[in-house]
């Protein structure tokens, strides 16, 4: 027995597909390996290992790490021959330069290759057969790569995305044949109030996104810390395809609609890319936590400068929390605030901002009143939304014909950046059109979260984490509250609608709703018009006779 294997000739085997999915998908390296592995057996072979790879490597059999652990292989066992065999001449080297340079590699090595589909001569009429047969392996490798590129261009003109899905977006089966981008749900509602907030001021950075993309656990991690790369963060902002359209520059694609659609509007789109040109109010430092809420938001009533806190240790070893101004030109610079006195304010303006019971129903009163204008006023607004797209179609055009006329290439360029800044109207106005027809019809459904903060501030401050008391401030104040060290005064802002309560609460005098007024016509008695009113302990506060003499 022992003989008859010292006879055997030592071989190795190699096959490979040209994708990953083809090795998952199908059975191509089992396939190969099966047949390989029946040639060996009949022709007297003891395999001794066996080099998948899934890679093309464009040709380059060094990008394809099956080939390079087989000619590790070979350099590890120096002095022994052995046989390479391979189904098909193609799954060697489909590249002629590479096929002559891997053919090489294997004979400074003594190692002789076999191929089940083509018969190796080392005669001049044998070399001469096996470069045509590598040549045109190469020619197929290359008008195949072309047909593709083609196809894949054609489809992406038409609207279609057909490189790897974004976060948010899964492949799914499209009535118009071939694949269009969906919701990947839960991960697209995520990018979605991600991108939406980074837009609206929710999220002041771009670090304060990753935070919140980091804190959910749905949404796929780059390290197993839980964390995920700060450029993926940017890459997802500056993305046309939440906002449904698609653009190749490397293919001179310029931005289309596209066939999917987007999580995000494209006016949203655009706020967040003028938000990244811009500069941020307050950095967000990874160390911020729940230890300092007001960091970067409260400013110095002195300088205009956010505050930034630290903690402090006494002689005893105990720490104490502060914030501090660390403008070296500023009065205040390096003296401190006590964290309790300076939160304690801010609580105390968030506790005051609790309107009273039938001050929140006057106000959903009011917004059920502009609701249903707005609803009433919806096709008028429509028909001047496509009487405006028509307009910038129109201007279009003209630019088109202006740049088939024009010679000079600043000229022409010009012109090709105001026609980007119109299509991106029309695009723009398009789908604004499509989002007014698709407004919710439910009022309790849409102001059901705004109601919930107007009714209680305070208690989504109080049981909220870092994210949403941030929001709780930049909802409640109109822009950063300035603490001033030496008054111990806390100078706020409060936001239009607390205002307008305010006043409101402290205001004796009666109130008259726009539109809800019944003009004297006949002695009898007058009702308040608005039923939610009239059903309120203080309604007479809001509903009263007024005398055709009334001036508004």
């Amino acid at each position: 027995m022992e003989a008859k294997e010292n006879e055997s000739q030592r071989a190795l085997i190699y096959c490979r597909v040209s994708t990953r999915q083809q090795k998952s998908d199908g059975s191509g390296l089992q396939s190969q390996e099966h047949r390989c592995r029946d040639y060996a057996a009949k022709n007297n072979m003891v395999v001794e290992a066996v080099f998948p790879d899934d890679a093309s490597g464009g040709g380059d059999f060094m990008k394809r790490p099956g080939m390079m652990a087989l000619l590790a292989w070979l350099d590890a066992q120096a002095g022994k021959k052995y046989v390479v065999i391979f189904d098909d001449l193609k799954r060697f080297a489909r590249d002629t330069e590479f096929h002559i340079k891997l053919r090489r590699e294997l004979q400074m090595r003594n190692a002789r290759v076999e191929c089940l589909n083509f018969r190796f001569e080392d005669t001049p009429e044998g070399r001469f057969i096996e470069t045509i047969f590598a040549a045109h392996g190469e020619l197929e490798r290359e008008q195949n790569g072309r047909q593709v590129k083609q196809k894949m261009r054609a489809r992406v003109e038409q609207g279609f995305w057909v490189f790897h899905a974004p976060y948010g977006f899964k492949y799914d089966r499209s009535k118009r044949g071939g694949k269009v981008l969906v919701r990947d749900e839960p991960v697209a509602s995520i990018v979605q109030e991600a991108m939406e907030g980074y837009a609206s001021g929710r999220f002041q950075t771009q670090v304060e996104v990753q935070r919140f993309l980091e804190s959910k656990p749905q949404f796929p991690k780059d390290f197993k810390n839980g964390t995920i790369r700060f450029y993926k963060v940017t890459r997802m902002l500056k993305n046309p395809l939440y906002a449904g359209f698609i653009e190749v520059p490397r293919w001179n694609i310029t931005m289309r609609e596209g066939q999917h659609d987007g999580l995000i509007s494209v006016r949203t789109y655009h706020r967040i890319q003028e938000r990244l040109k811009a500069n941020a109010l307050a950095p967000a430092r990874k160390d911020i936590n729940n230890d300092f809420v007001m960091r970067g938001f409260i400013e110095c009533g002195e300088c205009a400068r956010p505050l930034t806190s630290c903690w402090s240790k006494s002689k005893s070893g105990k720490k104490h929390p502060y914030y501090r101004c660390y403008n070296t030109k500023c009065g205040s610079y390096g003296k401190s605030i006590p964290r309790a006195t300076l939160e304690g304010e801010v609580e105390t303006v968030i506790r005051s901002l609790q309107p009273t019971p039938p001050l929140v129903a006057l106000v959903k009163t009011l917004f059920k009143d502009a609701w249903d204008q707005r609803h009433a006023q919806l096709g008028a607004h429509l028909t001047q939304l496509k009487r405006e797209e028509k307009a910038v179609a129109d201007q279009i055009e003209g630019f088109l014909e202006r740049i088939v006329e024009a010679d000079s290439p600043t000229v022409i360029k010009a012109y090709e950046r105001k026609l980007k800044e119109l299509e991106t109207k029309r695009l723009m106005l398009v789908q604004d059109q499509r989002k007014k027809a698709k407004l919710p019809k439910s009022f309790d459904e849409s102001f059901e979260l705004a109601m919930s903060f107007l009714a209680n501030p305070w208690k989504l401050w109080e049981n909220g984490d870092l994210l949403l008391r941030k929001t709780v401030l930049r909802l409640a104040f109109l822009k950063r509250p300035a603490y001033c060290r030496d008054t111990g005064s806390l100078n706020t802002k409060k936001t239009f609608l607390f205002n307008m309560l305010a006043e409101m609460n402290m205001n004796n005098g009666k109130m008259v709703l726009p539109e809800r007024i019944e003009l004297s016509t006949s002695p009898l008695p007058r009702e308040c018009s608005t039923t939610e009113l009239r059903q309120q302990p203080d309604a007479a506060d809001f509903c009263h006779i007024v005398s055709p003499s009334a001036r508004l």
